[in-house]
């Protein structure tokens, strides 16, 4: 899949233009996971992504359980 035909389906289902990569990224991810997106397609779109500076949120784990 393409990064146009990614974006052009965000755009059908969230009905606004993604504000930048990430955005994206976090779509394609969810795209995958319902089983909308082949792995390869997933890999093909988040390599294109990342090369283009998408990057993965940084979580912040402040309520760390030690076991």
């Amino acid at each position: 899949m393409l990064i146009q035909e990614l974006r052009n389906t965000f755009i059908a289902v969230k009905t606004y233009e993604p504000m930048d990569n990430n955005e994206l990224l976090d779509f394609a991810r969810q795209q995958y996971l319902s089983g909308n997106l082949s792995i390869l397609d997933y890999r093909n779109v988040i390599r294109q992504l990342e090369n283009d500076g998408a990057s993965k949120p940084l979580y912040a784990f402040e309520d760390v359980v030690e076991l």
